[in-house]
């Protein structure tokens, strides 16, 4: 009798020790977002960068994983965002949040378990907060997989731009007047839709380069004493995707490309191509925008 007590003693002083000392977090909040993690992880940043009472947010190894810091009231709440891939659609998140005052995350992991507190009450809000947002976004936006076609060839007339990945789109509409202005001042025909190249994707960074203008018919009079540049897009193969949404986040697509292609094991140079067939300052649902969107195939 007395060895039994001991030792389930033992075991509850071992676990009290790890629920209050050793245990990373004092609450912790999962969902699943009907998204890739990419998407997520994005969001998470866009997200971040609203908040008044943000501290910073960076990635801990990987895309995978991040670290916030909010400062609540007199404290610092620190929460690690984990993602998951569910399936090819799907993600689970596990956000891990810590109070890091000592005597105050004692406190709350004494109550959590029997009670909502203000600390708990307000984590749930804030992901709560965030899960509506995702959401709203996800279902702003369509991505088809095309395959593999032919990215056709162009001459561009195009200035080279350096941004963040979420500033992409406002480098383009800065530029988009400038530059069909000048062409159509010089008579300049043009052969398509507006386009990019990107020329440097740091996804560690979310910073792209990237040239952006307006293909044009070849073998004309061109100005060269201004900006703008010009060059030849040779014809060549590339994964094509379809991405209907607002041109802000259409790098949403270039995941989806690199996780199909990485899913099935097709060689591709991660510097997307994008087409814009719609004119943001029409208006409109951009769920009826249209981006063709390619990834170069590497060649043998």
């Amino acid at each position: 009798m007395k060895k039994g007590i001991y030792i389930i003693s033992m075991v509850l002083a071992i676990f009290l020790v790890w629920y209050f000392f050793i245990k990373t977090s004092d609450y912790t909040i999962n969902f699943k977002s009907n998204t890739f993690p990419e998407t997520v992880n994005q969001s998470i940043k866009l997200w971040n960068n609203g908040l008044d009472n943000s501290l910073g947010l960076k990635e801990i190894g990987d895309f995978k994983h991040l670290e916030q810091n909010l400062t609540v009231s007199d404290s610092v709440h620190t929460y690690e965002w984990q993602i998951t891939a569910s399936s090819d659609s799907t993600s689970q998140v596990t956000v891990k949040i810590t109070d890091q005052n000592l005597g105050n995350s004692l406190s709350n992991r004494l109550q959590v378990p029997f009670t909502k507190t203000n600390f708990s009450k307000g984590s749930e809000e804030r992901i709560l907060n965030f899960m509506t947002i995702l959401k709203e976004h996800v279902d702003n936006f369509k991505i088809t997989i095309i395959g593999v076609e032919a990215i056709p060839e162009k001459h561009l007339a195009y200035i080279p731009l350096e941004k963040t990945q979420i500033e992409k789109a406002k480098g383009m509409m800065e530029n988009s007047s400038f530059i069909g202005q000048l062409l159509t001042e010089n008579q300049i025909k043009l052969d398509g839709p507006p386009m990019l190249e990107v020329t440097n994707w740091n996804r560690e960074k979310d910073s792209i380069t990237y040239n952006f203008g307006y293909p044009i018919q070849p073998d004309q009079n061109v100005p060269m004493d201004t900006e703008i540049k010009y060059k030849k897009l040779k014809k060549r193969q590339g994964l094509k995707a379809i991405y209907n949404g607002n041109y802000i986040t259409s790098d949403r697509a270039w995941y989806a490309l690199v996780n199909y292609a990485n899913k099935n094991d097709i060689s591709v140079e991660a510097l997307p191509i994008e087409i814009f067939y719609n004119n943001p300052d029409m208006g409109g649902n951009a769920l009826s925008w249209k981006t063709e969107v390619y990834l170069p195939v590497k060649s043998d």
